[in-house]
């Protein structure tokens, strides 16, 4: 007899029927074992698809947390845009409409960089529940948008603001809640996965 169907032996004749046979140390060395055998057969490649979104999503911050993409520089071709779009904008109104497209691109930005952080978690801890990953990644959002207001306080044409980490980490809850939602009406199983 093997030493794991010894191992389920042993657990089914001593404590047999009982909420404890699924906590015996022989089951859980065989669940690390079996962890162990899968993570070992994960390459170079399944790590980089897990966590490159993740760093793109990060250099994109990175780039977009620069002078550059102040206020003062972006008021003219997002109203370009807004016009080629949606037709002439008065003058007055204007500040109010650029203001909430910087605002809109805060909450959808980092409501995505969630979604890779979500993805990622996902992908690295494969026997742990949505809502741990989804804390994790909610976490993750969280440093990366300190750090970019952080940043910006640096910055002679930018300011750091709180609320904007608050709207961005709002951006990255409302996301995975809907993708929690389209998972739980296309794919229930892949939530139900054991921890």
């Amino acid at each position: 007899m093997t030493r794991s169907s010894n191992c389920r032996y042993q657990g089914r004749l001593h404590i047999r029927g009982s909420f404890a046979e699924k906590k015996s140390p022989c089951r859980m060395s065989e669940r690390v074992l079996i962890l162990e055998e899968r993570s070992s057969k994960r390459g170079l490649g399944y790590w980089i698809s897990a966590w490159l979104p993740v760093a793109i999503g990060i250099c994109v911050i990175l780039m977009e947390s620069t002078e550059l993409f102040g206020a003062d520089h972006t008021s003219g071709p997002l109203r370009w845009l807004f016009e080629s779009i949606f037709g002439p904008v008065a003058s007055a109104r204007w500040p109010m409409i650029h203001a909430l497209i910087r605002k809109s691109g805060h909450f959808f930005g980092y409501g995505f960089i969630g979604l890779a952080w979500l993805r990622a978690w996902w992908m690295t801890l494969p026997h742990s529940r949505f809502i741990h990953d989804a804390l994790l990644a909610l976490m993750g959002t969280a440093l990366v948008a300190s750090f970019d207001e952080f940043h910006q306080t640096f910055l002679p044409n930018r300011t750091g603001s709180p609320w904007d980490v608050l709207l961005d980490c709002c951006g990255a809850i409302t996301l995975q809640v809907a993708v929690y939602g389209l998972m739980r009406m296309i794919r229930p199983k892949k939530l139900a996965r054991a921890a």
